[in-house]
């Protein structure tokens, strides 16, 4: 079983023997439940780095409602089980009181990137974000810190953190892992009612069938209409938003005249949903 450490104290002194030696400490940040897609970037931090730590911490300060941070699946014993065969070096599962001590008063915020998409549904979700990140990356000692594509917007939002912060940490995206019918692998995935469940495959569907349509020259407000009332249609409660935005700077656009990036948000049997696919 992959060692676990919970205190930064017991984990710097890790990290100052690696880097003593001169390896490439590479970090997963994750709030644990971890599945394929998670895998998949420890895959790529095994690849990159000599040594691996993946971090479980379920941030409060990056969620909305009380009852969904209560209801966020734990399942740190099953996620040991899970890293164990991908020689982790080590999971670093601190509590609340290691990264948010007594007294803790300071928050990190990005503007810009952070308004719209999910920043205007999920008010002080990125500050909570942009406020845990860079502790992590400070007590790890991270050389490169590995995110999944599915939350594009809170990829942007942290490399542009950590390079105006000049934290010395290389930023790798990593692609977004699917089930077998497109559904964006999410910790969320396994809270969706078993009646709703097929319908969520038509998140990625929509998805795609717009994005190929936009890289064909068409607008987007000529698309959104038809595929929001699909996905209603699927079952989808409600739609928050499906934009195109573009990559890096995530400024708003209508045609796809330069590289962008179709982002959707979707409620299905009460879990919210996000997704996104590259377009042109």
């Amino acid at each position: 079983m992959t060692e676990i450490l919970r205190t930064r104290a017991a984990l710097r002194a890790r990290v100052t023997g690696w880097k003593r030696a001169g390896e490439v400490v590479g970090v997963v940040p994750t709030m644990g439940a971890l599945h394929a897609g998670h895998l998949s970037l420890v895959t790529a931090a095994k690849a990159g780095c000599d040594r691996v730590i993946v971090t479980i911490f379920v941030n409060p300060k990056q969620f909305n409602s009380a009852s969904d941070l209560e209801k966020y699946p734990r399942t740190e014993e099953a996620d040991a089980e899970k890293v164990a065969p991908y020689g982790v070096d080590v999971i670093y599962a601190p509590g609340p009181e290691e990264i948010y001590p007594e007294g803790f008063a300071t928050s990190v915020s990005v503007s810009g990137l952070t308004e719209g998409l999910c920043g205007a549904f999920r008010p002080g979700h990125f500050d909570g974000v942009t406020t845990v990140v860079p502790k992590l990356f400070l007590q790890t000692g991270a050389d490169k810190a590995y995110f999944g594509e599915k939350d594009y917007q809170q990829l942007q939002v942290v490399t542009r953190m950590a390079a105006d912060l000049d934290i010395p940490v290389e930023i790798v995206p990593c692609a977004t892992v699917r089930e077998a019918d497109g559904l964006a692998l999410s910790s969320r995935n396994v809270m969706l009612p078993a009646d709703t469940r097929r319908g969520a495959a038509e998140l990625y569907a929509v998805l795609s069938e717009v994005a190929a349509a936009l890289s064909g020259g068409a607008v987007l407000d000529e698309l959104s209409g038809a595929a929001e009332a699909r996905l209603i249609a699927a079952g989808f409660e409600k739609v928050e938003y499906l934009d195109l935005r573009a990559v890096g700077t995530l400024a708003p656009m209508q045609r796809a005249d330069g590289p962008a990036r179709l982002l959707v948000a979707a409620w299905l049997g009460g879990v919210r949903l996000i997704d996104n696919v590259a377009v042109g």
